[in-house]
């Protein structure tokens, strides 16, 4: 599936989640462990305990998820880390899997995180977004990411080789202030007591942090790069697990979308989610993996249900997980 670079990445983000009323992203971040028993029965005896059998229980897993999920929210994450831990056959299960979520209508986020300076980025470029020449010089159609996750820690050089090629036709996400308990190591640490904004000039003085300075930065990078819905193929990872700081960036970043992990499973509610949104409501997309893709274990566990060891629709517990989600988001969203 090729790309149209006639329609802007984040518009089309954005129109899918206004056709949706969702601001969900489901993390299809499928392991053996989140695997239901009958799946895993089923195909240790197709393909043996192997790297392949791995690769073709989580193309199953999440081909039925994402038609669950299709039309219910605008967008899903495959977390690369979880197939690539299964070799060739795990990127080939990764290549499926975001095939299968665009043919369904749903924008693709791989969360790669990666980074490097030079012809390295350009690589990483071609390997999510499918344009590797081949050896008599053409593309080769590979996977065809939307977005993907990059760590923009190692400055600039590292970061422009992924907006190689017509503006808007794939974003970025650019780590800013990541969710996990330990980022204020880094991130929080302060570089200057000034604190320049998009909106509020230096001479308003406010400490200035790591993340802040990173905000900065994407802020630049997206600079003239907005389509018609004012959004950015630019974008920036800010977790929901520190909603003060959301809001602040936000008045760094006002044209960027925040890819907002730490909803649910690490303790974030739908208010500290939607903490960073823009003043007209949108530029949100927030994430939550486990507690979709392994809903079906809690309903497994629940009182009169079958037991682990039993068949259990994982793709309607998936879709019943969502609804949940996408309402406590529209609760909180008012």
């Amino acid at each position: 599936m090729s790309y149209d670079a006639a329609v802007h990445v984040a518009d089309e983000l954005q129109t899918r989640m206004d056709a949706t009323g969702s601001v969900a992203c489901v993390g299809l971040d499928p392991r053996p462990e989140l695997l239901p028993p009958d799946l895993v029965a089923r195909t240790l005896a197709t393909h043996g305990d192997t790297a392949e059998a791995v690769g073709a229980a989580f193309v199953e897993f999440n081909t039925q998820i994402i038609a669950a999920i299709a039309g219910a929210c605008p967008a899903v994450k495959p977390q690369a880390a979880c197939y690539e831990a299964y070799g060739h056959a795990g990127w080939a299960a990764l290549e499926t899997t975001v095939a299968t979520a665009r043919a369904a209508g749903l924008s693709v986020i791989v969360d790669g995180k990666r980074n490097d300076i030079g012809s390295t980025a350009v690589h990483y470029r071609q390997a999510f977004f499918g344009d590797a020449p081949g050896l008599a010089g053409q593309p080769l159609s590979a996977m065809h990411a939307d977005w993907v996750t990059v760590n923009g820690y190692l400055a600039s050089d590292t970061v422009t080789p992924f907006l190689d090629g017509p503006a808007g036709s794939r974003g970025i996400f650019v780590l800013v202030k990541t969710s996990n308990p330990s980022s204020g190591e880094l991130q929080d640490r302060l570089v200057t007591s000034e604190h320049p904004t998009a909106e509020a000039p230096a001479s308003q003085a406010e400490p200035w942090s790591v993340a802040d300075a990173m905000a900065a930065l994407v802020h630049g990078w997206g600079a003239g790069r907005a389509g018609s819905s004012g959004l950015s193929d630019v974008g920036a990872v800010v977790g929901a697990t520190y909603p003060s700081q959301a809001e602040a960036l936000r008045t760094v970043m006002p044209d960027a979308l925040f890819l907002v992990p730490g909803f649910g499973a690490q303790g974030a509610s739908a208010a500290d989610a939607l903490a960073g949104r823009r003043p007209d409501g949108r530029g949100v997309l927030v994430s939550s993996s486990r507690g979709i893709i392994g809903a079906w274990q809690q309903a497994a566990g629940a009182p009169g249900a079958p037991s682990l060891a039993g068949v259990v629709d994982w793709a309607d517990a998936a879709r019943s997980a969502l609804d949940t989600m996408n309402a406590e988001l529209d609760g909180a969203r008012g």
